[in-house]
């Protein structure tokens, strides 16, 4: 079963004092960019894949479609169901490594933040292809092997202050354990083709993907930003089940 470190107290508190967390969709910046590669959401039947606080599935609902969110995390799902109001909306607790789904019954697959924690990604995506319909999207984010590649991860500064991000160890993928909120996150470090080849192997053909860094814009608002533009943290990317 995939770790459950959101129903850690220390992890689920922590987390909850993140921008994403407190504004939702407006507090991701990244945002815009994976807004931009959704596919109009009006009848779709859509699966939200860690849907935490079920932000994405409540935007997905008020754009049309019907939404299953699945998550892990117990206090995920129970906030979520705090947080919304109305249909069109179903939640559900989901290990995403034994994941299973009825063949063709999915026109969008969503994901935000949640596949890299995941050690059986071939196994979902065989599962999620199979469960989309001809044409079917998946589109996901999750953070950059050249973030997780070095064993701790973090920023290195030299004698002038400079600071450089080191991507030792990137061929050699597998968990990494971080401290993040909590001690002994685990996460799966894959190089950005291991990533790309499994989606094909799948049988999904790639449609974009984006390697996301911060605009001047979203800097000059936000400064905390800035070292975003000295090296990818996370990327988006976007596949289509072959019609």
């Amino acid at each position: 079963m995939s770790q459950n470190i959101y129903d850690d107290e220390a992890f689920f508190n922590g987390y909850a004092t993140l921008p994403r967390s407190v504004a939702g969709l407006d507090g991701a910046p990244e945002w815009p960019d994976m807004q931009r590669l959704l596919p109009p959401l009006t009848g779709k039947r859509v699966v939200d894949l860690g849907c935490g606080y079920g932000w994405f599935c409540r935007y997905a609902r008020d754009n049309g479609a019907r939404v299953l969110g699945l998550d892990v995390s117990e206090k995920m799902l129970a906030t979520a169901r705090e947080m919304t109001d109305g249909d069109g909306i179903a939640y559900q607790r989901a290990d995403l490594e034994a994941l299973q789904l009825p063949a063709q019954s999915v026109d969008l697959a969503y994901s935000s933040l949640a596949l890299h924690y995941l050690e059986n990604i071939p196994a979902l995506f065989a599962t999620l292809h199979q469960a989309l319909t001809p044409g079917g999207m998946l589109i996901f984010s999750a953070e950059h092997p050249i973030f997780t590649a070095p064993l701790q991860q973090g920023w290195q500064v030299d004698g002038q202050g400079r600071k450089s991000w080191p991507v030792s160890h990137y061929q050699q993928e597998g968990e990494r354990i971080t401290h993040w909120f909590a001690e002994g996150v685990r996460k799966q470090h894959r190089k950005l083709s291991t990533w790309i080849t499994l989606l094909i192997e799948a049988g999904f053909e790639l449609v974009a993907l984006n390697e996301w860094g911060p605009s001047a814009a979203q800097i000059a608002d936000n400064p905390a930003l800035d070292e975003e533009k000295e090296r990818p943290m996370i990327f988006l990317l976007s596949a289509r089940k072959r019609g």
